[in-house]
């Protein structure tokens, strides 16, 4: 709902930006147009700045951040020094959420399609007419369940028990989606450590890190306060370890190491528990840890997983296993905090890989001390004020892979009559065995509530384009949390660009049209927030202090947040038996397919959410340099062998498809493996992501993993085939220069 926020800052005029760029392989001259004169805010402008706190949604991880604003515009993002999941700090993406704003492909206004389902064809409409065909569509479905469906991209806090209880008044299914979910994960945490939310790693206070596959400087869960963490641990005179990287690929984590092992892919449970066998056996460890997690067999539990036996099928000499598990437990460098994810879970035992390598803690014991694993407590705020009955907020995200197949199984099989969906693309992000696009085909109704135009959205009848965070109300319960009880507010800190609504309002509309009031007693989203905020009012302590709620309230927008130092998690006093099951990673035919495809999170383009803004495409990958487009990174030698070189064009085919990308000859890469940025590959998604290189996921096989039913993205073999063509990949290295595209940019007319 439109409003104005005249008590918080005032909204000025805008001005045009002209800036030198480089030269080397760039793309057009547009996308450095960051904003456009031609639309001036209300009021006069007053030439002074303004900075206002709230909530970084570029990622999951909750970042606090601080917004400057020029005459009435978002011109910087900043870290919020008080936060306690970033202090300070922002990474790309971060400050990347300001382009967003004043994006030229934004969808303005709602729209309703023309044409063919699929076919992009879309004529304005008023929101009147918008929220009346959405309202008059889910009212002939009343008493109908599981005849809507709900789909959103990961929704925690008070919006995702909103859409919850929205979807339970419908009789709706409700699921949050996204690419890669941590559904393997937090099992191996609630396995390994009793508790279900991701603990905080301690690594500014570790005296050394051992990470399988987690590459946590390069976007893995929490991207800033892992790499602040770990420029805290490069620093001061104490006596340090070292990092010690465990990864089937070179990444970002393993260049900043001191030592990379490779490991073969989907192997990394089993050298975790080579290294137990040797700790248990040679007495290096906490013996009363040893006993719990093999049931009181000790060493002999974990025989089948001796150096010995596990050497061949991790690819690591027996010899470099006991170094690796006499450093880890090296009483002389304590604590010691071994951290599992990334491709080390993405496989058919990922479960089994992750729990082993979170058990190693137990060992040296380094759970729950500093330095060490420091578990979370739960939020707060665990279910919504004032509903009919007390329902727990869910957690954010996405849904396991085989709960998203039955899901659009119903779709495809005419179960569902409307569709509605929000800030998620899985006709983008699924393995195209799955077929997203045939299966909504399918569906009588698709409304969709996006920014953009992306390849979901594009299957809408109806598309309804929502706020970006900036210009919206939220919170976010923090997950992981930095050790304490933490909780993030989101304000809007600019007034809407363009006719758009936010999705907890347009919930609250919808409710209030549908009588749905008795559920859904809330006016506005801000009402919603601000009776959760009551609730961290009433408990009189924490980080605001204030004598009646209105202070209360405006501190907590101020700060950005509510955080108790003083509430930090416990751990249940026993340590879990070990689940010795399902060890070997399933893949497919290496005779035919000889390469692991190992997608990878791209450290600028996220899980391809971010593939529309310009500023992203053009951040450089930390390895490759490389910006603008799709490679694959292959073993120097073997390129060598194959005849190819740095730009060659190859084909990748699995069983599930095919995708093209230019050869980045690596001499870090294995040799039998294949490394794919995500994030590109859209067939929409405006001018900058549109038709740019090509999507890994599309290929992969729909392996999940054994015990939560997660999809296995790094399960999937391929094979390389070379095509004969040729193209340069853009790279930000050697000879950039700089060039001044003011005269090319004053011939630019922005749109309105």
């Amino acid at each position: 709902m439109p409003f104005t926020r005249r008590d918080f800052l005032k909204l000025a005029g805008g001005s045009a930006g002209g800036a030198a760029i480089l030269a080397a392989c760039r793309p057009g001259v547009r996308e450095f147009i960051e904003q456009s004169p031609a639309r001036l805010p209300e009021d006069q402008a007053t030439g002074t700045d303004n900075w206002y706190a709230t909530t970084c949604r570029q990622c999951g991880a909750g970042c606090g951040i601080v917004v400057r604003l020029v005459e009435g515009r978002a011109k910087k993002i900043e870290g919020n020094p008080k936060h306690p999941v970033n202090m300070g700090k922002t990474c790309a993406r971060g400050q990347s959420s300001v382009q967003a704003i004043y994006h030229p492909d934004r969808i303005r206004r709602p729209m309703k399609a023309t044409g063919a389902r699929g076919s992009g064809a879309f004529r304005e409409i008023s929101w009147e007419e918008a929220l009346n065909i959405l309202r008059d569509n889910l009212k002939g479905l009343q008493g109908q369940a599981g005849t809507v469906s709900i789909v959103t991209d990961p929704a925690g806090g008070h919006l995702g028990g909103l859409v919850q209880e929205f979807a339970r008044a419908q009789g709706a299914v409700f699921t949050q989606y996204e690419p890669l979910e941590h559904s393997t994960l937090r099992e191996a945490i609630k396995r390994a450590f009793g508790q279900e939310r991701i603990p905080d790693f301690d690594i500014k206070n570790a005296a050394q890190v051992f990470s399988f596959g987690a590459d946590f400087l390069g976007g893995w869960v929490s991207q800033v306060r892992h790499s602040r963490g770990y420029g805290e641990f490069r620093q001061g005179d104490r006596v340090r370890g070292a990092l010690t990287s465990i990864d089937a690929r070179f990444s970002s984590t393993s260049a900043s190491a001191d030592t990379w092992v490779p490991v073969t892919p989907g192997a990394e449970g089993k050298l975790a528990l080579a290294m137990a066998h040797v700790i248990i056996s040679e007495n290096l460890g906490a013996a009363r840890a040893a006993q719990a997690l093999t049931g009181g067999r000790g060493a002999a539990a974990l025989d089948a997983f001796a150096p010995d036996r596990v050497a061949a099928a991790a690819g690591v000499s027996a010899a470099r296993i006991r170094e690796l598990a006499r450093a880890f437990a090296d009483r002389a460098h304590q604590p010691a905090i071994a951290i599992g994810g990334g491709s080390a879970g993405a496989h058919t035992n990922g479960v089994f890989n992750l729990t082993a390598i979170y058990a190693l803690n137990h060992l040296v014991g380094s759970v729950g001390v500093r330095g060490g694993v420091l578990p979370n407590p739960e939020s707060p705020l665990t279910s919504l004020p004032g509903a009919v009955s007390v329902r727990l907020l869910p957690k954010a995200g996405g849904a396991p892979y085989t709960a998203w197949k039955a899901e659009v199984d119903r779709i495809r099989g005419g179960a569902v009559k409307t569709l509605l969906i929000r800030n998620a693309n899985p006709v983008w992000g699924s393995p195209s065995a799955l077929d997203v696009a045939g299966a909504f085909s399918r569906a009588g109704f698709i409304a969709s509530f996006s920014s953009f135009l992306d390849d979901t959205t594009y299957m809408a009848d109806l598309v309804l384009p929502t706020n970006l965070p900036l210009e919206d109300w939220g919170d976010m319960p923090l997950d992981p949390a930095p050790g304490i009880e933490a909780v993030g507010f989101q304000q809007p800190v600019v007034r809407p660009f363009y006719e758009t609504r936010g999705f907890g309002d347009l919930l609250l509309t919808l409710s209030q049209d549908l009588g749905y009031e008795r559920q859904i007693p809330w006016t506005t989203f801000r009402d919603l927030l601000r009776d959760g905020a009551q609730r961290l009012y009433q408990l009189r302590r924490g980080s605001i202090n204030a004598a009646t709620f209105e202070g209360f309230w405006n501190e907590l927008l101020r700060a950005g947040g509510w955080w108790d130092e003083t509430r930090t998690g416990t751990l249940p006093a026993t340590v879990p038996l070990l689940d010795l099951t399902d060890a070997d990673a399933q893949t497919g035919n290496a005779a035919t397919y000889p390469y692991a495809l190992l997608p990878f999170e791209s450290i600028s383009l996220g899980n391809g959410q971010l593939a529309q803004l310009p500023w992203m495409q053009a951040t450089p990958d930390p390895i490759a340099t490389t910006t603008w487009d799709t490679w694959v990174e292959v073993n120097m030698k073997l390129a060598e062998e194959q005849g190819l070189k740095e730009g060659d064009v190859v084909r990748l085919e699995s069983p599930s498809g095919a995708i093209e990308a230019a050869v980045y000859p690596n001499p870090a890469t294995p040799p039998g493996v294949l490394g794919v940025p995500i994030g590109q590959g859209h067939k929409a998604f405006g001018r900058w992501a549109q038709g740019r290189g090509s999507n890994p996921l599309a290929i992969l096989e729909p392996r999940v993993d054994a015990k939560t039913g997660s999809l296995a993205w790094a399960a999937t073999r391929v094979r390389l085939v070379p095509t004969g063509n040729r193209r340069r990949i853009p790279k930000m290295e050697n000879s950039v220069l700089a060039v001044d595209f003011t005269k090319e940019i004053a011939q630019v007319t922005p749109k309105d």
